[in-house]
């Protein structure tokens, strides 16, 4: 079976799918956002704008909930934001500026409280008090005060480290507090630029012959991302604290605590509201969507956050997103254009993605000129064609999305689109494995695309993270020679040197940027394990993948000793790899393969020599269960499975998935079965959920 006879599954419902289509699609999903994530945020220059994105991420996320086994290391529900821009100082959080789940519906925001009840082991009679607030559609910041003056502020970037903009934040919000603040406050809130100040800047900018901002949002984020901070003042934006990070005071409630930021003298919004259950939150939500028009900026939603903070703390966060809060977003907005061309984007993991190329239309403010086409199967399903009047749909912040075909508008001479069966790249045979609908290049270790990409990943935010080499840069070096493998990054100076026609001869180069990007490399030879790991583009190994291998081995030099044992045939060392709760078969199937290939052990080699890989940093917890290796098992009364797994790994501890003598607990509840015996019989310790709770003093 290849792509050209496997049944489409990119349009079957989530309910629709066996698990292989699931598989299936849910690897379609990460590898297409990662694509366009990388183009929007890494190059600021998108190939799509802003329709799919979010019925991408819905879609992902209705099949993970029915397939919770073939959650993706890469999954797009483990990312957060993006890349900080070069043109700023870097801050890194001191806590994370976490993404929030989606809900586009009713029954979505039911399953919420649903899980937090559970995860919370509460009954449905206690009530879950709400705290609900517009999802304002402008720029996230952080600001931190220390003694009541304003000393710091950055972007979200990507959740860790974000952009200094402390100089154009002194612009817009309180210098100093007033009133009994705090030794350390940070807050965060949202930059965003009304109806009328937007309209009043397009008007002055359109004066003088420069472009008009596309949208308020679009417009916020620009003046608030200017290198001179006189800019930002005169663009007249505002803001809303809707949180915070650090807080060197006790609160009990989350509206407690915004209450007390409003009283320092910092803008919160009026809509605000505090309800009690699912009918009062539909509520809010229908009364915010049907008087939309009427508030004087952009809003694309909702978002509900519980109340309790100390409910907050104990559900904790899961990748990106907290557990105590989701966004409740509107409804797609759809539009008609025409499509001019069809092409074939060439990933680096070679999937072979159709890309439309549309007639620029404007949907809800943002303009969209690509859309992205999925598979072949999706374009002989629909029937698309190169000049065909579409309907698209645009229900995000990145991606649009194709819906329909307008038939009655379709040319006489229109043919039907030919998906190719070689890569427009390197021409190598393009297939599908068996069971897949994404048709792959064949020619690896030849496509130029394939290695050009998995060059720019190496180097990418995630993984090495070098100033001065980027795909642009990537591609030059590429394209005369200089560098073909990773470790051809790390020579690059050496080797130019003694170059007849060194770097900084080259035009458009120059001697700074030369010397620049050395030191950029340079920077770069030392790395943390879990990047190092990522860095590699072995395929479904993402960045919490990646985390969870570098905790688990510790160190380089263990990761890969247990690797090459794996590939070898050691089938202990298979199992072990296996047994790390979160990784599957097919991760350590993929493991074991890449290890097998001679060529990359040798890049690896070649690597060893040229940089330092640090050993993961382990969890600083004094607690009797720090890098110890527990399995849970049977059911739990007192807390949930999923609270009590994230407590053990919070205070440092491995949660497997299976038992085996390097188990140190077994932690059993009612109705434990085969792994409680497994235990018995290995002579491992044995819990009850009690003394487990005693243990981890919970």
């Amino acid at each position: 079976m290849n792509l050209f006879d496997y049944a489409d599954v990119s349009k079957k419902s989530p309910s629709e799918l066996s698990e292989k289509e699931a598989e299936l699609e849910l690897e379609r999903i990460s590898g297409e956002m990662a694509e366009h994530d990388i183009a929007y945020y890494q190059n600021d220059a998108p190939t799509i704008s802003d329709a799919e994105y979010d019925v991408l991420r819905k879609r992902n996320e209705e099949i993970e909930k029915l397939f919770p086994k073939l959650i993706r290391d890469d999954s797009p529900s483990k990312k957060i934001g993006s890349k900080p821009s070069e043109k700023f100082g870097k801050v890194k959080h001191k806590v994370p500026m976490l993404s929030l789940a989606n809900a586009f519906a009713e029954d979505d925001i039911k399953d919420w409280l649903t899980r937090t009840r559970k995860f919370l082991n509460l009954s449905e009679a206690e009530e879950i008090e709400i705290f609900a607030e517009p999802k304002m559609d402008g720029l996230s910041f952080s600001a931190r005060y220390e003694n009541g003056v304003l000393v710091q502020g950055a972007t979200r970037g990507d959740g860790e480290v974000g952009e200094d903009i402390t100089a154009n934040l002194k612009e817009i919000l309180p210098n100093e507090l007033t009133g009994d603040f705090p030794e350390v406050l940070e807050v965060r809130g949202e930059v965003y630029m009304s109806h009328e100040n937007f309209k009043k800047l397009n008007e002055k900018r359109e004066a003088v012959g420069e472009a008009p901002f596309a949208n308020p949002r679009n417009a916020a984020a620009g003046s608030l991302r200017q290198l001179d901070s006189k800019i930002t003042a005169r663009r007249g934006l505002s803001y809303y604290i809707f949180g915070w990070g650090e807080l060197s005071e006790n609160f009990k409630n989350y509206s407690d605590v915004i209450d007390f930021i409003e009283s320092l003298g910092f803008e919160v919004n009026p809509e605000n509201s505090e309800v009690n259950k699912l009918s009062e939150v539909v509520s809010f939500y229908d009364n915010i969507f049907e008087n939309r028009s009427k508030l004087p900026y952009d809003i694309d939603g909702t978002v509900y956050k519980i109340n309790r903070l100390d409910w907050q703390e104990r559900l904790g966060k899961v990748a990106r997103s907290p557990r105590w809060a989701i966004a409740h977003k509107f409804p797609a907005e759809q539009a008609k254009t025409i499509i001019e061309n069809i092409r074939i984007q060439v990933g680096r993991t070679g999937a072979l993605t159709p890309v439309a190329d549309l007639k620029p239309i404007t949907v809800g403010g943002v303009v969209v000129s690509h859309a992205t086409l999925h598979n072949k199967d999706e374009i002989e399903r629909k029937d698309i064609r190169v000049g065909d009047a579409v309907t698209i749909q645009r229900a995000g912040d990145v991606i649009p999305q194709v819906v329909e075909v307008d038939f009655d508008k379709r040319a006489d001479d229109s043919a039907a689109y030919e998906f190719p069966n070689s890569c427009p790249i390197c021409g190598s045979h393009a297939v599908a494995e068996e069971g897949e609908a994404i048709a792959r290049c064949t020619g690896g270790l030849i496509c130029d695309a394939q290695m050009v990409e998995r060059l720019k990943h190496f180097v990418s935010r995630d993984a090495f993270d070098i100033d001065g080499l980027g795909a642009k840069q990537i591609e030059l070096f590429w394209e005369k020679g200089l560098i073909k493998e990773p470790s051809d990054i790390f020579t690059l100076e050496r080797r130019d040197k003694n170059s007849l026609t060194p770097i900084r001869n080259w035009q458009g180069f120059g001697k700074i940027s030369a010397e620049n990007l050395f030191v950029g490399v340079n920077q770069r030879r030392t790395i943390e394990l879990h990047r190092f790991v990522f860095a590699l583009g072995v395929r479904h190994i993402g960045q919490n993948m990646a985390k969870l291998l570098a905790q688990n081995y510790g160190s380089y030099a263990g990761w890969k000793s247990a690797m090459v044992k794996i590939a070898s045939g050691d089938v202990e060392q298979y199992d072990e790899l296996l047994a790390i709760d979160g990784v599957g078969r097919k991760v350590a199937d993929i493991i074991k393969e890449f290890f097998a290939e001679e060529h990359n052990i040798k890049a690896l080699d070649d690597l060893e020599s040229e940089v330092k890989i640090l050993d993961a940093e382990g969890v600083i917890s004094d607690s009797p269960v720090a890098r110890k290796i527990v399995v849970f098992t049977g059911s739990l009364v007192k807390m949930g499975r999923s609270e009590a797994k994230a407590k053990a790994e919070s205070l440092g501890a491995k949660v497997s998935g299976s038992v085996s003598k390097k188990t140190d607990y077994v932690v059993a509840g009612e109705a434990a079965g085969s792994k409680l015996k497994k235990a018995e019989e290995l002579g491992v310790s044995i819990l009850t959920e009690d003394e487990w709770l005693e243990l981890v003093n919970a």
